[in-house]
């Protein structure tokens, strides 16, 4: 699966300086369903091999914030939906290239809609991971 058949505006306006649309509220609310149910299961399952967990988890809370605009939602719903999905160009499993495909499409999106990232979301990304990596090393020993 690609960003473009996640989202069609997605994957044609990322980094082409052209006006992004969000025309399907429909794909915007089921990649919303798909990344509530999905994200934190394939977050702690990679906890050790995802080098952009900050910006992932910062995204994540931006998307799901009320106060982010519809149209920065979608955007970022959309990039969140690619990573959870098990399906993508570069296949997750592969040992140092697995996550490029995902980080390529997060870091486009978060570009994207960057004056929407408050500080908060960053705040909470920080402790989210801290507090997730510190219950893996708590678990490991």
């Amino acid at each position: 699966m690609t960003a473009s058949s996640v989202s069609p505006s997605l994957g044609r306006s990322l980094g082409t300086g052209t006006a992004l649309t969000v025309s399907d509220p429909d794909r915007v609310e089921r990649d919303e369903r798909l990344v509530r149910r999905r994200f934190w299961q394939k977050l702690r399952a990679n906890l050790h091999r995802v080098p952009f967990l900050e910006e992932l988890l910062a995204a994540y809370f931006c998307a799901t914030d009320p106060a982010t605009p519809y149209r920065a939602k979608a955007i970022l719903l959309a990039a969140l939906a690619y990573f959870v999905l098990p399906v993508d160009a570069v296949p997750d499993w592969l040992l140092i290239a697995g996550f490029t495909d995902d980080a390529a499409v997060l870091a486009a999106a978060v570009q994207t809609v960057r004056t929407n990232l408050t500080p908060g979301h960053w705040l909470r990304a920080k402790e989210v991971l801290r507090a997730e990596k510190g219950g893996e090393s708590e678990s490991a020993g």
